[in-house]
């Protein structure tokens, strides 16, 4: 395409349109229906400009033109709580629903290589002695351990809001850096499961490894599944980069970027739960299987809600994206 060409013959149109949305009065209807024409066609010329011709200058101008233009068209939308619920209640539960078929295969093959790493670490007394010495792992492992004490170390809602922090920071991690083909959330993954790995070695290694599920499972089930859906998340947008489909990769990575961006989001209420659960269930009084049976329950709750409301809302074409009107508008690609 020549852009020379190109920009000569609609800079009039483009014109028209800037001098329509500097009007101070209201428009009449004509004019109404003029703006939202030029809106149209000046939002495909810049979809036609960034896929065959992309100038820094000219795509800027029209990319400033078309979000004013779209705003007075639309008119300026707040967020309401109506918003709020549409998310929790469709978009977020629809979004990690799509991406099961990223997020279980990593759950299976992370807790696979976690209890792998803990029968290596917990049958091979060279292994442990490469840890730490054999004084400082007692001090770990025996009863009233750093294993032990860890959660009750701190004021219970002082730790909670540290554990959230920690996790959602990992969670977000996941999902930025999934771009990067994925690769290093692989590692952040992996760095999970080996200290998952060393706490079930070391501990089924002093003959407690009841002792530290009893401690691990109640939170860990929500907190493990938070990481997974993340990694699982962030796993797909790095491979939208290598293959986007019938969509262009710009348009494929905005999409999936965007419904990621909501995943944390809701992760970050997720993680929220498992910390408080953390905080105060974990290190409390209550007997094994009651604080395990909390686990369980905070578990079945959030795949019920993934399957069944998520699955509802998926079927029913949500994606986790904002919605239609508020996306950018595109040219159709061939498939």
């Amino acid at each position: 395409m020549d852009l020379d060409v190109f920009v000569s013959a609609h800079r009039a149109e483009w014109d028209r349109l800037e001098a329509l949305l500097r009007r101070r009065r209201r428009l009449t209807g004509a004019e109404a229906d003029e703006l939202v024409a030029l809106y149209q066609r000046t939002a495909t010329h810049l979809s036609v400009i960034q896929s065959s011709a992309p100038d820094p200058q000219i795509t800027g101008r029209l990319s400033r033109l078309v979000a004013r233009a779209r705003s007075a068209v639309t008119g300026t939308r707040r967020a309401s709580w109506h918003d709020v619920a549409r998310f929790f209640a469709h978009g977020f539960p629809a979004a990690v629903y799509r991406s099961r078929r990223w997020w279980t295969p990593a759950a299976l093959l992370s807790t696979v290589t976690a209890v792998l790493l803990g029968w290596w670490i917990g049958t091979h007394p060279e292994v442990q002695s490469a840890i730490a010495a054999p004084g400082a792992l007692r001090d770990m492992t025996r009863p009233g351990g750093e294993y032990e004490t860890y959660y009750s170390s701190h004021p219970a809602a002082a730790f909670a809001a540290q554990v959230w922090t920690n996790n959602a920071q990992a969670a977000a991690m996941c999902l930025v850096l999934g771009v990067f083909l994925g690769l290093p959330v692989l590692w952040i993954l992996f760095e999970n499961m080996l200290n998952l790995g060393v706490g079930i070695g070391l501990m089924s290694s002093a003959g407690r490894l009841d002792t530290f599920l009893g401690l691990i499972l109640p939170h860990g089930l929500l907190e493990l599944t938070a990481v997974f859906v993340a990694a699982g998340t962030g796993l797909r947008l790095g491979w939208t980069v290598i293959d986007p489909g019938p969509r262009s990769r710009r348009t494929a990575l905005a999409e999936e970027g965007r419904a990621a961006l909501g995943i944390a989001i809701g992760l970050a209420l997720v993680l929220f739960v498992s910390g408080v659960i953390e905080a105060f269930v974990t290190p409390s009084g209550l007997p094994t299987w009651a604080r395990i049976g909390v686990g369980v329950v905070a578990e079945l709750a959030f795949l019920a809600y993934v399957y069944v409301l998520g699955g509802h809302a998926a079927r029913a074409g949500d994606t986790g994206d904002v919605e239609a009107a508020e996306r950018s508008a595109t040219v159709p690609t061939a498939a």
